[in-house]
């Protein structure tokens, strides 16, 4: 097995392997990846998650305590905050305590640990779910009642570039698309077992967007976007070239458990009032649940995102097909024993 190296840039321009790298969400798909690659690189890896992982260097803790691990940040050199509410069904009260305050409380520590550069990981949610077709960095982010884990993403954004604007630190932006990969929970397990019962629902014939981004390539622009003097003070997509349609990526889990044809379907509006009932019927019974008009809004997205900023400021070019990708994703899943 080839050691990984930086990413280079179309310009040839490698970022230097930081010290000392801290990551919060450090045992979460992403941040066990950038953990893993960091260490891989040479650079001490250290981060908090709700439950500790000593063997890796984390510590437990939350972002609505930093007092709690922010001893343990002391003296890194890169802040790379991947922990938020990874949620479409959350209440507005937890959103703002983790999303919005607890990113303060982030910068607070990564200023008083002597960091140099911070990253915050957003999402393309905070562009909503109605976008033009391949949207730039410079499109609005979603407010309102709906779509609250975007909304709250945007919120979240804003904060890190008032610290940027302030000169509190050096602050850099990424928005991955849809992540998925080896370990993947969100877009590979669930969807699965959503589709091995029959459950796995697309509104509108599943002719929403979809921006997959293998985990490889999500890493690659991570780090040359966390290591990079003209990243600094910006925001970045990072995800593939092409955006498929929600029919085409899941009828790939479909597949996989053993059905003909593609995802049911049904007409958006039915499924957001459908949902609705479920959502609060699913409050009331203090059930947690997923299944929630905000996830048939992002089934239901309009557009494609661009990654031209990340192309020609950083370099990045993603280089996994989503064909490998995919391959790559179903080995895993038979080697883990979730297929047969």
């Amino acid at each position: 097995m080839s050691h990984p190296a930086m990413p280079t840039g179309a310009q040839g321009q490698s970022p230097d392997v930081p010290r000392s790298v801290f990551i919060t969400g450090a045992s979460g798909f992403i941040g066990q990846a950038l953990a893993r690659r960091y260490r891989a690189l040479g650079a001490e890896v250290r981060g908090m998650d709700l439950r500790a992982d000593p063997a890796n260097n984390v510590v437990a803790g939350d972002l609505t305590r930093p007092q709690q691990w922010a001893e343990h940040a002391r003296g890194c050199e890169l802040f790379i905050n991947t922990a938020a509410v990874v949620s479409l069904a959350a209440p507005w009260k937890l959103y703002r305590d983790v999303s919005v305050r607890g990113v303060r409380n982030c910068l607070d520590v990564a200023i008083s640990s002597g960091a140099k550069r911070f990253v915050q990981f957003s999402s393309i949610a905070a562009l909503g779910w109605q976008y033009p077709e391949q949207a730039t960095e410079r499109c609005d982010v979603v407010i309102g009642e709906q779509y609250r884990y975007g909304v709250a993403k945007g919120a979240s954004e804003h904060m890190v570039l008032a610290a940027h604007a302030a000169g509190e630190i050096d602050c850099t932006i990424v928005r991955p698309g849809d992540v998925y990969g080896p370990g993947s929970r969100a877009w590979l397990s669930e969807p699965l077992k959503m589709a091995k019962a029959g459950a796995l629902i697309l509104p509108d014939g599943g002719k929403g967007r979809w921006t997959p981004v293998y985990i490889d390539d999500l890493l690659d622009g991570v780090m040359l976007a966390a290591g990079l003097a003209q990243a600094s003070g910006q925001i970045f997509h990072i995800s593939a070239a092409q955006s498929v349609s929600c029919q085409q990526f899941f009828s790939n889990h479909w597949r996989w458990a053993g059905r003909s044809g593609s995802p049911r379907s049904l007409p958006l509006w039915l499924a957001v009032t459908l949902t609705h009932g479920l959502w609060y019927l699913n409050r009331k019974l203090g059930r947690a649940n997923e299944v929630t008009p905000d996830t048939m809004y992002m089934f239901s997205r309009t557009g494609g995102i661009s990654i031209e900023k990340a192309r020609n400021l950083l370099g990045y070019a993603p280089k996994v097909s989503l064909e490998e990708g995919l391959r790559r994703s179903e080995a895993w899943l038979r080697e883990v024993g979730q297929l047969h």
